[in-house]
């Protein structure tokens, strides 16, 4: 999950990044149609500090894409108004021990880009 809150719980485990500047509502219109298309891959790169993770998920028409808050990336086909994508190939606790050390520290810089295969 990726959020715009700045203050979350420590007990949030699933937590990649938080004060994002922007959450799956503010999306393009073009990036959200591309993104419900059938055969839509996505990329999402994570970068801290030199190193770079890249979780490839997909798109589906079923993407809801109003939440105000948060992106969430998800392993499972689940879909609600938070969703970015499914069928992820990795959670957050898949992501190198390296990363996650780094996006533990409250003032770490993170860049996440989100590339649409479609």
């Amino acid at each position: 999950m990726i959020t715009k809150d700045t203050h979350v719980s420590k007990n949030g485990d699933c937590i990649v990044a938080v004060a994002a500047n922007k959450s799956v509502a503010d999306l393009s219109k073009e990036f959200k149609e591309n993104l419900k298309k059938p055969d839509a891959k996505l990329s999402i790169t994570i970068a801290a500090e030199g190193l770079n993770e890249i979780i490839s998920a997909s798109g589906t028409p079923n993407l809801i894409l109003t939440n105000p808050t948060d992106i969430v990336i998800r392993k499972s086909s689940y879909v609600c108004n938070r969703t970015l994508a499914i069928c992820a190939n990795k959670a957050s606790n898949d992501l190198s021990r390296e990363l996650r050390e780094k996006l533990k520290n409250p003032k770490q810089k993170v860049k996440i880009t989100l590339t649409i295969e479609a």
